[in-house]
């Protein structure tokens, strides 16, 4: 039976894609493992591999195709001894058809995949239960293994909310719950994430009323891509359901400076040169260790509190920006730091970053002091709890302990802090280890 090929899920929140490019061709012969396709996720540009052998018996989803819906069919593999008379009339799912009362025969044996490729049908030996039915008598569209596991485990499925295509249950949304727990409020999240796009969108007057105040003046319309629809639509939703509060300091870095220009000679025959990012970076993550209770991010109804100090850093890239995250830097060398940081930026801006490497976190770091802004206030990437807004290094005047005026190097930092997970003394508590790391660097390597 030939197999059917669908758009896979490139990452938990991915809902479509653009299927950027097809390698293969129809007639092909493939193997597991063997690349298929690159298809642009509003993060990244990433390569998809096959899970079965076979040969290529049509392409369903032409190359450049965009909105291009998780799940939708894209290809179609024969297996061995199939020809071209066995693909029947298969065709591709219409991207915007809502699921009728009876789903469509190959959307009710599918599994939204949940890494780089889909599964295949539902063997015939396994039997899923029925297709539930909610309160109301209404259908309710799972897939055959989120009904079995939610068999399993006795969760009702009229209670969960789908991540699915069209709000169909898949397995992701099922297998971390039990039947005592609150099946809708844990499945809400996907659902709200799939919402704050439209409501990003539709906040503000609406585009033709925008385009009718400025008709007869010359304007170029950018048409906007997965990257700043997700940068909308997480920026609205931080700035009206995160409750910012600010905490600000100078910081000294004379010292730093003068302990890096050291460090930076002696590492110079191994073609390491540090920056003052990777101090800030390192600073942070030990400030993270000094004040653990401020190493925390928002879960909804609880806060986790993380033992390692995983730092995300924010980085520009063409048309939006990423934020990798450095698992583990509190027991990383500063070179160390350096080298991940240059390879992490490099494949950021070559948008090969896989969704593992810019997920999680419990801080954040924005520096636009290179840009030589003094200082700025940045937005909370939810569910951090804090992220560090970092100006450029400027000459001023200062009172030195002796009472005497001085020039020294000074750096304006922000601490944005989300104040479910940290209150003001606890942030301030963090800022202020943040800077003495950073004032005193030799003691960060002890």
């Amino acid at each position: 039976m030939p197999i059917e090929i669908l758009m896979p899920a490139l990452s938990p929140t991915m809902e479509e894609g653009t299927l950027a490019k097809w390698l293969v061709k129809e007639g092909d012969t493939v193997s597991s493992g063997d690349l298929l396709a690159e298809i642009e996720t509003d993060k990244a540009t990433m390569e998809f591999e096959a899970v079965d052998e076979g040969v290529i018996g049509k392409i369903m989803v032409e190359e450049g195709s965009e909105g291009v819906k998780v799940n939708t069919v894209i290809a179609v593999l024969l297996e061995d001894g199939e020809s071209a008379d066995d693909l029947g009339s298969a065709k591709a799912a219409p991207k915007d058809d809502a699921p009728k009362e009876e789903a469509p025969k190959e959307d009710a044996t599918k599994e939204a995949p949940d890494a780089k490729a889909p599964e295949a049908a539902t063997p015939e030996a396994v039997a899923a239960p029925p297709a539930p039915k909610g309160g109301d008598g209404k259908r309710i569209f799972a897939s055959p293994l989120a009904r079995r596991i939610a068999a399993d485990k006795g969760v009702d499925l009229a209670q969960v909310s789908g991540s699915g295509p069209h709000g169909r249950i898949v397995k992701a949304d099922v297998e971390g719950l039990s039947a005592s727990d609150t099946p809708k409020a844990a499945a809400s999240k996907p659902a709200e994430a799939s919402d704050a796009p439209k409501a990003a969108m539709a906040s503000g007057p609406s585009a033709s009323a925008v385009a009718k105040m400025y008709e007869g003046r010359d304007y170029t319309e950018v048409k906007l891509d997965g990257m700043r629809k997700t940068i909308a639509a997480r920026l609205t939703e931080a700035k009206q359901t995160v409750p910012h509060f600010y905490l600000r300091r100078d910081i000294h870095l004379d010292e730093l400076l003068a302990f890096r220009a050291t460090l930076n000679k002696q590492l110079e025959a191994r073609g390491v040169k540090l920056s003052v990012n990777d101090f800030i970076i390192k600073a942070c993550a030990n400030a993270l260790q000094q004040v653990p209770d401020a190493n925390a991010v928002w879960a909804g109804d609880r806060i986790l509190k993380l033992t390692p100090s995983d730092v995300a850093v924010a980085v520009a890239i063409e048309g939006g920006l990423f934020t990798p995250v450095l698992q583990d830097a509190h027991h990383k060398s500063l070179s160390a730091l350096s080298s991940e940081m240059k390879d992490l930026a490099t494949r950021a801006r070559d948008r090969k970053l896989a969704p593992h490497e810019y997920q999680g976190g419990s801080f954040a770091i924005s520096n636009l002091g290179m840009f030589g802004i003094d200082n700025f206030d940045a937005v909370i990437n939810p569910p951090h709890g804090a992220i560090l807004a970092v100006g450029a290094g400027v000459k001023k005047p200062v009172v030195g302990k002796d009472g005497e005026l001085a020039v020294a190097t000074v750096m304006s930092v922000t601490l944005s802090v989300d104040h479910r997970v940290i209150d003001g003394a606890l942030g301030a508590e963090l800022l202020n280890a943040i800077k003495d790391n950073l004032e005193n660097p030799m003691a960060m390597l002890a």
